[in-house]
């Protein structure tokens, strides 16, 4: 199964989106890295400090120069503004939410060549999360990754 694959069923895992939007939205962590780790975890990949950086790197990349730019202007667009016709408000709100999606699979797509190959047995998922949120970003938060796990071990 592939990352995009994966990362589609388990999204749709029951509190798993709810989860991945707190900890994009209040933490500034990359959900899309976040399920590359809880993936690499569960299919006993074991990506070393340097492949975690890398990944990272990509996220980072894609995150600043794409997905957070669109996901601004879809956000945008999803509130009633005057002089501008709801339908086609909402219209073009659709599409730039399709580019954005796209983005974040060519980013999943990115991220599924930079990991190792199957080595292991799993792994549990709170070990993969911790370990690229501690690349990402300072603050590293615990409580939030560990519903995540939880969500997607369920």
């Amino acid at each position: 199964m592939t990352l995009w694959e994966w990362a589609v069923k388990a999204y749709g895992r029951e509190g798993v989106s709810e989860a991945c939007l707190q900890l994009q939205d209040y933490f500034d962590q990359n959900v899309c890295l976040l399920l590359w780790a809880a993936w690499c975890a569960e299919t006993g990949r074991r990506p070393d400090d340097d492949q975690v950086e890398a990944a990272c790197d990509v996220a980072r990349a894609w995150q600043d120069t794409t997905i957070a730019p669109l996901r601004a202007i879809r956000r945008t667009l999803k509130k009633p503004m005057p002089d501008l016709d709801s339908a086609a408000r909402e219209a073009v709100r659709e599409q730039v939410k399709a580019v954005e999606l796209a983005a974040e699979r060519h980013l999943l797509a990115q991220l599924e060549s930079e990991a190792p190959a199957v080595t292991a047995a799993p792994r549990p998922i709170i070990d993969g999360l911790v370990s690229v949120a501690k690349q990402w970003d300072k603050t590293v938060p615990r409580p939030a990754l560990t519903t995540l796990a939880d969500r997607l071990s369920a």
